[in-house]
């Protein structure tokens, strides 16, 4: 197995020995096992070759500006600059986190941060890469005081700048990061380990959940259960692709 991935995983936190089930197609990856969640079948395939989707249509410019002008709740009077997103606008993966942080704010994107790097060897463990058929958002544009946990009012407010953002992405599958993120477009209370593992649906567009990035930076050893995640939707979004 490549260098690079084994390296990602190491930085996850799952320390992977690799064995091989056959010969390998040239898009497939082999069946991976990591040493924290021996139980779990690790096994992702990559999926090869971009998005043959028509672009859908829509006026970025004037949801951005919209956004950038909010006073729809009170998280726009400490920001610095709302946060819209970041990457493919017709991306067919869409992951939604929880709100923007300190350095989010100060640099206009989300997860740039400790958590983004997480998020980012997330991504690269699965084949994925930030901008590339991936696009990045949050339930919130602003961010909360402290960092905390956005309300529910704050959330209501800014619902309708990410269905909008859904609305012209039009994503195949969408991953909420996160009890916030999964509330929001499910709209109703979730608890991520009764919730993950299987498909949820957002306006007929399947939807995973897993934990958020910077939840696993405190929680180490939830690491595993994300890798088992990351392998879930990985095969959901080959299956989405097959029919």
């Amino acid at each position: 197995m490549n260098s690079n991935r084994e390296r990602v995983l190491r930085e996850l936190g799952l320390g992977p020995t690799w064995r091989l089930r056959s010969p390998p197609a040239a898009e497939e990856l082999a069946a991976a096992v990591p040493l924290a969640a021996p139980a779990a079948e690790a096994n992702c395939d990559q999926l090869g070759g971009a998005s043959s989707r028509i672009e859908s249509p829509g006026d970025w410019d004037q949801l951005a500006a919209t956004v950038r002008d909010c006073r729809a709740c009170g998280l726009c009077a400490a920001r610095k600059q709302a946060v819209l997103g970041v990457g493919d606008r017709h991306a067919d993966w869409l992951f939604v986190g929880e709100g923007p942080g300190a350095e989010e704010d100060q640099r206009g994107e989300p997860f740039v941060g400790q958590a983004g790097k997480l998020l980012d060897n997330m991504l690269a463990a699965i084949g994925l890469r930030r901008g590339e058929d991936v696009y990045i958002a949050n339930a919130v544009k602003c961010r909360p005081p402290e960092n905390r946990t956005p309300e529910g009012a704050e959330i209501d407010a800014c619902r309708p700048y990410l269905e909008q953002q859904i609305e012209l992405i039009r994503p195949r599958l969408i991953v909420a990061l996160g009890r916030p993120a999964a509330q929001a477009l499910l709209k109703t209370e979730v608890k991520i380990a009764a919730a993950r593992g299987r498909l949820h649906e957002y306006q007929g567009i399947p939807l995973v959940v897993t934990y958020h990035p910077a939840y696993l930076l405190r929680n180490l050893l939830d690491k595993a259960k994300a890798w088992e995640d990351l392998c879930f939707m990985r095969r959901s979004m080959r299956q989405l692709k097959r029919g």
